[in-house]
């Protein structure tokens, strides 16, 4: 499949009209000389070309230095799984169902990391599930990946910052994300990824150490540890938003690139 059959299907799979390019209109069938844009629906923001790379220097981390996180850091997959199963560390805990591991493959190429598990993540146990989930699916799909562990045509795993649900779906705390936050460092060591794909505010203020808007931060090549980072709006936003689809869609063509890159120089 082409790059840009790739394309027609993610846009497509977002609810995003798909328009012929200009060039592959026929001669006779052009109304005139002079192209024309197709025109863009008022509830949907036409796709715009994909944004310029330009990578920054990594933004300074800070390292959890306290016990927990050197226990943590030490952890294999096993025992970090059970860690979180168990977790008291902050009062998440009393109101939570089941905390929200995460899944996929466990050397998966691609990481896609959200933001708070929601009611039915913390009903099921998994993260990105509801129309949101089924929204990132389709994402994913279009660019050949898929959550299930081993399916064909790509490899991803899926985490969120949090592992606990904040109670009616508030914001996180800045002590939950601290508690939750050496659990995902140890998760992302432990897959190894080649791209990072930060899917909203708190998942993006956590790993970036940043308190600017997605807005400013996308459409760049962010860096945690060595590991590309971009940046894009969850898919939960995109529900309620529909014209920033095609800037979601943009985000993904940059990952792509991205991790394809990263794959020629291995």
């Amino acid at each position: 499949m082409s790059w840009d059959e790739r394309q027609r299907a993610m846009l497509e799979a977002m609810g995003l009209k798909v328009w012929a390019r200009v060039s592959e209109v026929e001669p006779e069938a052009a109304p005139s000389p002079r192209p024309v844009a197709a025109p863009v629906p008022e509830t949907v923001a036409a796709p715009v070309p994909a944004p310029v790379v330009a990578r920054p220097s990594p933004a300074p981390v800070a390292v959890d230095t306290s016990a927990r996180a050197q226990a943590i850091a030490g952890m294999g997959w096993a025992e970090l799984r059970e860690s979180v199963a168990g977790c008291r560390a902050c009062g998440l805990c009393e109101s939570r169902k089941n905390t929200v591991f995460g899944v996929g493959h466990e050397n998966a190429d691609w990481m896609v990391i959200g933001e708070a598990p929601g009611q039915q993540e913390d009903l099921r146990g998994e993260p990105f599930v509801g129309d949101a989930g089924q929204l990132l699916d389709n994402m994913l799909r279009a660019i050949g990946l898929s959550r299930s562990e081993g399916a064909p045509g790509g490899q991803v795993f899926i985490a969120n910052t949090l592992k606990c649900r904040p109670p009616s779906n508030r914001n996180p705390e800045p002590e939950e994300l601290a508690q939750c936050e050496p659990y995902l460092r140890r998760q992302i060591e432990l897959v190894q990824p080649r791209i990072i794909l930060a899917m909203g505010r708190f998942a993006v203020q956590s790993l970036l150490r940043s308190s600017e808007a997605i807005g400013r931060l996308r459409g760049r090549v962010h860096e945690i540890n060595g590991v590309p980072v971009i940046v894009t709006y969850h898919p939960a936003y995109l529900l309620r938003n529909m014209p920033d689809k095609a800037l979601a869609w943009d985000d993904l063509c940059l990952a792509k690139e991205v991790h394809d890159a990263a794959g020629t120089q291995s």
